[in-house]
């Protein structure tokens, strides 16, 4: 009786192959940092406090929430609470990528703080456990060094550059933060019936409700889509 022969394993990436992208999508990422300080700046946060932000937080698109909210005059646990429901996602990245990366436990707590999008996406796409700790470490570092820079670099140049009403940055700040979900609104309907949601919801309650909370009620948008979604594919 033949035996037929193993299919042979795939080879492994490139070690130069991996740090080259890593660094291309850390450094590219990075320079959004920029943004951020601009955009805590015209949140009347001070330098070291926009920088704090970015050192202690470092997930850009809960950053940019925070900081959009104490501008338009948001009380601060509202804002706080918004942009932790925002970077609750990234919880469920470590969830799915903590067995594939294989990291000990003293290493853990470093790579939770660098579990971002970008960390989890090049991570995701590697082919071998070494291929995905190499991209996630190259990119989580680079990103991070560079994030935190940029950051350091826009809130000095905001504020040499005086009031930044005047400049119009008090806009930075929701403005790359749209630049940030307008990709994700393309990634199906259901994202999309959400965020028209989310939105009609906090319309609604901006009249009545204190600023910053409208926009934790907009989160209810989540299990109603969910709702009736299932409901339509249970009926079909």
């Amino acid at each position: 009786m033949s035996v037929e022969p193993e299919a042979p394993a795939a080879p492994a990436e490139p070690t130069r192959a991996i740090v080259r992208d890593s660094l291309g999508i850390g450094l590219t990422v990075g320079v959004s940092g920029l943004a951020c300080g601009v955009a805590g700046t015209a949140a009347h946060l001070t330098t070291w406090q926009t920088c704090a932000l970015s050192l202690l937080v470092f997930t850009g698109a809960s950053q940019f929430a925070l900081v959009a909210s104490l501008a338009a005059g948001a009380a601060l646990p509202a804002a706080v609470i918004g942009a932790l429901f925002l970077g609750a996602r990234n919880a469920f990245y470590g969830l799915r990528l903590g067995a594939r990366l294989g990291f000990s436990r003293l290493e853990r707590p470093f790579a939770a703080h660098l579990m971002i999008d970008e960390t989890a996406a090049v991570a995701l796409v590697r082919a071998d456990r070494r291929g995905a700790r190499l991209g996630f470490t190259v990119t989580g570092l680079t990103l991070f060094a560079t994030w935190n820079i940029c950051t350091l670099a826009g809130a000095l140049g905001a504020d040499a550059l005086g009031d930044p009403n005047v400049y119009g940055l008090d806009a930075a700040g929701p403005a790359v933060f749209l630049a940030l979900l307008a990709p994700r609104l393309r990634e199906g309907a259901t994202e999309l019936r959400v965020a028209l949601l989310g939105a009609v919801l906090a319309l609604a309650a901006t009249t009545v409700l204190p600023t910053g909370v409208p926009v934790l009620l907009s989160i209810a948008a989540v299990p109603i889509v969910l709702a009736a979604t299932g409901r339509r594919g249970g009926a079909a």
